[in-house]
C-alpha cells in the first residue's frame, strides 16, 4: 500500500532534525505540496503522498520529536512545531508551495502560513482539528473511540511503532497543546486561499464547523471526500482532484502535468 521510490531526507533545525520524505517530479508551473503530518504518526499519510505525487512533486514532513525527525532541545507548542516546518520550507526554498496539514497538521500549517506568507500559495486543511463538540481531553477520545471504529485494523497496525516512539507522555502534552490552539481564529488571520476537506463520516468535526472555518478565511472553499477523519489511508486518491483543482486556481498555469 505504500509508495516505492520515496526520497528521505533531513534538515537540522534550531528545534530539532527534521525528516522529510518526497516522491513525484516538480514539474514547470505546478506549485509543490508540502504536507504536515498528523499528531505524533506520518506513515499513515503515504498513500495519499502518492496520490499527490502523480502530479507534482509532495513533500511529507515530520514535526520533532515524532516519527523519524530528531527530538527537540525541549516538548514544543503548536506555534513552535510551527517554527519548525517554517525553517524547513526557508531551507529549501521551493517557490510558493501549497502547505497542508492533516488532522493536528491542520493546526501546525495554519500557524507555519503565518511566518511565511510569500511561500505559500494556498493552504490545505484536510480532517481539521479541533472541533469544539471534541474540545477536551475526554470528548476528544469519545469522538476519536467513534471515529476510529470506522477505519481498517491496518490503520491501527501502521500507527503502532510511530506512536510506541512517541510514548504516552508525549502525545498527551502534544494533545494537550492542541487542545489549547484556536484553529478558525489563526485561518481568520491568514492573508491566502484555504480550502477545508473533510470526510463524510468524520466523528472528530462536524460539517458545521468544518465549514464555517472555511467562511472565515479570506478566500474559503469547502470540500467533502468519503471516509472518516483518517479518509486518506483507505482512500489516499480522494484528495488528489481537489487539491489540483485548488493549485489550478490559486497559482493558474498554461502547463500542467498529467494526473489522476
Amino acid at each position: 500500500m505504500f509508495p516505492t521510490g520515496v526520497t528521505i531526507s533531513f534538515h537540522d533545525g534550531a528545534l530539532g532534525r527534521i525528516r522529510s520524505r518526497s516522491l513525484g517530479q516538480p514539474r514547470p508551473e505546478v506549485p509543490e505540496i508540502v504536507l504536515v503530518q498528523g499528531m505524533t504518526v506520518s506513515d499513515y499519510l503515504l498513500p495519499g503522498l502518492g496520490a499527490l505525487s502523480t502530479w507534482t512533486r509532495a513533500h511529507l514532513v515530520d514535526l520533532p520529536g515524532c516519527s523519524g525527525s530528531g527530538e527537540p532541545p525541549h516538548e514544543l507548542t503548536v506555534p513552535e512545531f510551527a517554527d519548525s516546518v517554517a525553517d524547513w520550507l526557508g531551507h529549501h526554498r521551493l517557490g510558493p508551495v501549497i502547505l497542508a496539514g492533516h488532522s493536528s497538521g491542520t493546526q501546525v500549517a495554519t500557524e507555519t502560513a503565518h511566518r511565511r506568507p510569500d511561500d505559500i500559495a494556498g493552504l490545505v486543511l484536510a480532517g481539521p482539528t479541533i472541533d469544539p463538540i471534541a474540545r477536551g481531553p475526554v470528548r476528544v477520545f469519545t469522538h476519536w473511540w467513534a471515529d476510529r471504529r470506522g477505519d481498517p485494523k491496518s490503520l491501527d497496525q501502521v500507527h503502532q511503532p510511530e506512536r510506541k516512539r512517541v510514548g504516552f507522555p508525549r502525545l498527551f502534552r502534544i494533545l494537550r497543546e492542541h487542545l489549547r490552539h484556536d484553529l478558525e481564529g489563526a485561518v481568520a488571520l491568514t492573508s491566502m486561499p484555504v480550502l477545508v476537506i473533510r470526510g463524510k463520516q468524520d466523528r472528530l468535526s462536524t460539517p458545521e464547523w468544518a465549514r464555517r472555518i472555511a467562511s472565515v478565511a479570506v478566500e474559503g472553499r469547502y470540500v467533502e471526500v468519503p471516509g472518516t477523519h483518517s479518509f486518506c489511508w483507505r482512500h489516499p486518491e480522494s484528495w488528489s482532484p481537489p487539491i489540483r483543482a485548488f493549485a489550478d486556481e490559486v497559482c493558474p498555469r498554461d502547463v500542467i502535468g498529467p494526473g489522476v
